[in-house]
């Protein structure tokens, strides 16, 4: 990949732990015997997109759906702008949630409503906003992320896979969140729709100030846009850096992954 068509990268290197919006420590996941993870830890710094990267089944997912409370763990502490989730009160735990969005896999838009209903579901939620403010909050959401007004009014079986995970990033992005949580964001778009989602993401992450954590299979997605990769493997992360990090590792798995026969062949010096 040349320099150009990489989208550009913020720099994330200098961080110290005030930069640091969460920190997940010593988590362990099970269910019954089989146990997911264990003492797994990980921190994600303000304003960087984090890919975040495993083998299928070692639970990449399973780690989303525990820092978003969905998931229940059976030790270690979870932080999130400083506050442990665990001892958090009622109103705390609420007021982190709608500082949070969330992309789940396959979009999730309820399919009885429209992409405007589903995007304001979690105004519904967390607000108590006139139908007219949310009507037109809802649809700067639709036209921030690409979509053309006319799609505000289609139910989710109207909508092409690319439209479909751009509605649902719409919903994410409803409450204007700090953190926004991305679960196989490309999965079964074309390259070409891949690329652009991937070019939405880093345009929003510069203009809104976002942090993003990104759940991805997608190596095109690794190169082009994230600031940092975590690699999951053996319940734990094996290795945090960044992608120049993933292509000189010796570990088995990540050597297979970013340099084996399928992965992709770049020019470092190119990209500068």
């Amino acid at each position: 990949m040349t320099q150009d068509a990489t989208i550009t990268r913020k720099a994330s290197d200098t961080a110290d732990d005030s930069d640091i919006v969460l920190a997940a420590h010593n988590i362990t996941v099970g269910f019954e015997d089989n146990i997911v993870l264990e003492n797994l830890s990980l921190d994600i710094r303000r304003g960087e997109i984090l890919g975040f990267v495993g083998a299928s089944g070692a639970g990449k997912s399973v780690l989303l759906r525990t820092v978003l409370g969905l998931t229940k763990k059976r030790s270690g502490t979870i932080k999130i702008f400083g506050l442990d989730v665990d001892k958090a009160s009622e109103v705390e735990r609420m007021r982190l949630d709608m500082r949070l969005g969330v992309l789940f896999q396959h979009g999730a838009l309820f399919s009885a409503l429209t992409v405007l209903e589903n995007v304001q579901v979690p105004m519904r939620e967390y607000l108590d906003l006139p139908k007219r403010l949310m009507d037109e909050l809802a649809l700067l959401k639709v036209e921030l992320v690409g979509l053309p007004r006319d799609a505000a009014q289609k139910f989710p079986s109207e909508l092409s896979g690319g439209m479909i995970k751009r509605a649902a990033l719409a919903r994410a992005l409803a409450l204007d969140p700090d953190i926004v949580f991305l679960d196989e964001p490309t999965s079964g778009l074309d390259p070409i729709g891949a690329a652009d989602f991937d070019e939405l993401v880093a345009k929003l992450r510069d203009t809104m100030g976002l942090t993003v954590y990104m759940v991805t299979h997608d190596l095109d997605s690794l190169f082009a846009v994230c600031d940092r990769i975590a690699v999951l493997g053996k319940k734990r992360v094996l290795i945090e850096g960044t992608i120049e990090d993933m292509l000189a590792s010796e570990e088995p798995w990540v050597k297979s992954y970013f340099r084996g026969k399928r992965a992709r062949q770049i020019d470092l010096a190119a990209r500068g």
